[in-house]
């Protein structure tokens, strides 16, 4: 079974693609934190196959995450999810091996099972 992480601060985002995972197959758990600095203390448990991230969080945005993930060893597969459209952001995240793609928000639900099919 597949463990798929969400870690996004708007609840609304989270439940949104809880609902298209859940359409494209069921059988996958799903974690979900709104809390980025609670959630990288439960990634080695929850040994996702895929975790999907967002950048512009308060407290711990989605750059710090990262930088926690690499200090602590963590390869897990990242995907960012983000409203951000910057080049920057797209640049920066080639800086870590982890991170599988890019995708901005809305999610199409094309492109979520193109990632999930490939888990």
């Amino acid at each position: 079974m597949k463990k798929i992480l969400l870690v996004d601060d708007m609840e609304i985002t989270n439940f949104i693609t809880i609902q298209f995972i859940q359409h494209i197959n069921p059988q996958y758990s799903v974690y979900d934190f709104t809390e980025p600095e609670k959630a990288i203390t439960q990634v080695n448990d929850i040994n996702p196959d895929v975790i999907f991230l967002d950048l512009n969080m308060p407290v711990m945005d989605g750059w710090e995450f990262l930088e926690q993930m690499q200090q602590q060893q963590m390869q897990h597969k990242v995907y960012i999810l983000t409203s951000s459209t910057s080049d920057l952001d797209r640049k920066r995240a080639e800086n870590f091996n982890n991170v599988a793609g890019y995708l901005v928000k809305p999610l199409e639900t094309t492109l979520l099972d193109d990632v999930l099919a490939s888990l």
